[in-house]
């Protein structure tokens, strides 16, 4: 089956309407449990502990989520979504926030484009459209001068944690509390770097 990738931008509703099709949902049977080493000097420990009885996550579900509430809490003036298209409509999506209006607890600077949302349709999972989504995504956050792409997600999502890392993340932070709705979720922010900055004696720098 073959598999395009195309560019929407800007964001209209029509295209957030057709982005939503694609289900996020996915089935927590594991996640990361961080532990402080030294109490934090020697650094942090992660380590994966199963899920008990396992469940099924879905962003879309909760309350003022999904791609029909984005329009209601944040400018989209500055988001790109890219839509992974077969003949038969789509089955993956991935929005790349440059204008982070409202997302600033997330992170604060500047230089940082954000993976806000990549899925990829259960039926279509493991067949490399997310890398070629995560692709897209990160040469237009390049082109546009970006010198980091950011993406978040939860302790409880271990195979986009590990997903993350194959795409050349670092793990930059972790929140344990970060959700008091769900206070058993860590949030994760990964970080992945685009460019370095060269200072006048041709030595790179780094922020």
């Amino acid at each position: 089956m073959e598999i395009r990738i195309e560019e929407r931008f800007p964001v209209t509703e029509t295209e957030l309407h057709r982005y939503g099709t694609v289900p996020i949902a996915f089935a927590v049977t594991a996640r990361f449990v961080p532990s402080r080493i030294d109490g934090g000097l020697g650094g942090l420990r992660l380590t994966e502990a199963s899920v008990e009885p396992p469940y099924v996550k879905d962003y879309d579900a909760m309350p003022g989520e999904g791609p029909h509430a984005w329009a209601s809490h944040f400018d989209l003036s500055g988001w790109t979504l890219f839509l992974a298209l077969c003949e038969t409509g789509p089955v993956g999506g991935a929005a790349l926030a440059e204008n982070k209006v409202g997302l600033e607890l997330l992170s604060p600077r500047p230089d940082a484009a954000l993976l806000y949302d990549l899925r990829v349709h259960p039926r279509h999972r493991g067949q490399g459209i997310g890398r070629r989504l995560f692709s897209a995504a990160e040469a237009r956050a390049r082109e546009r001068g970006f010198r980091w792409l950011e993406v978040e997600t939860q302790n409880t999502n271990v195979p986009a944690c590990r997903f993350y890392v194959a795409m050349g993340c670092v793990l930059r932070m972790i929140r344990e509390d970060a959700y008091p709705d769900v206070p058993d979720e860590a949030q994760m922010l990964w970080g992945k770097r685009l460019r370095q900055e060269t200072n006048r004696g041709g030595v790179s720098r780094v922020p």
